[in-house]
């Protein structure tokens, strides 16, 4: 017999992607803010270096590359690569996402289509959600008006965008990012339809 006190109901792991420029950023952090579920942000490993402000464990574990690479090598992270070929690394360590699940939290884990399709070959019941930039020219507008990116960067990101759009039916839900507000709330609903937990319905 179990005790409803200790029977802790484990969380669920959602991943977020879709193209950088997309707005998946400033989805999930509106999601946490404002959708009633225990949403939690996973927190990611990297090599870089912390900018100033940067706190080790809440915006990046911040590791050597030494360390990153013990990890890897000893099987510690559910997904990782270097980015965009700049000589650091990011990864998902296993342990911070199953202490996160044990504790009933619902994992996000905002991560770019190659680390989801790693991730789901590890679990397959992920929820898996694409956010769709609604058109390569949207896109391209976004990433030209942060002005903050070279002209070689721009297109480096364009070229990976069109090969993740290739890739959007691998997940269970694609939500085109119009108008924010909207983005948030049909992504909320999308996983309500998953809350098992008893007593939600009042």
């Amino acid at each position: 017999m179990s005790n409803s006190s200790d029977q802790q109901q484990l969380g669920k792991l959602i991943i977020i992607s879709g193209p950088s420029g997309s707005g998946k950023s400033t989805i999930v952090a509106k999601l946490i803010e404002t959708c009633p579920l225990p949403l939690e942000l996973s927190v990611s490993a990297t090599t870089r270096p912390p900018r100033p402000g940067e706190i080790h464990g809440k915006q990046y574990w911040f590791l050597s590359p030494e360390e990153f690479q013990q990890k890897r090598s000893q099987g510690e992270f559910l997904e990782c690569k270097e980015v965009f070929g700049r000589g650091f690394w990011y990864g998902t360590l296993k342990k911070a996402v199953s202490s996160g699940l044990s504790a009933g939290k619902w994992i996000i884990l905002e991560i770019d289509v190659q680390g989801a399709l790693a991730v789901l070959d590890y679990d397959p019941k992920v929820i898996t959600i694409f956010i769709d930039p609604g058109s390569m020219e949207q896109l391209e507008r976004r990433l030209r008006d942060r002005g903050t990116e070279t002209e070689e960067a721009i297109e480096r990101r364009l070229q990976v965008a069109r090969e993740e759009m290739g890739l959007k039916d691998h997940y269970r839900h694609s939500v085109t990012n119009d108008i924010l507000e909207d983005t948030v709330s049909q992504v909320c609903r999308l996983l309500c339809q998953y809350d098992t937990r008893p007593n939600q319905a009042s």
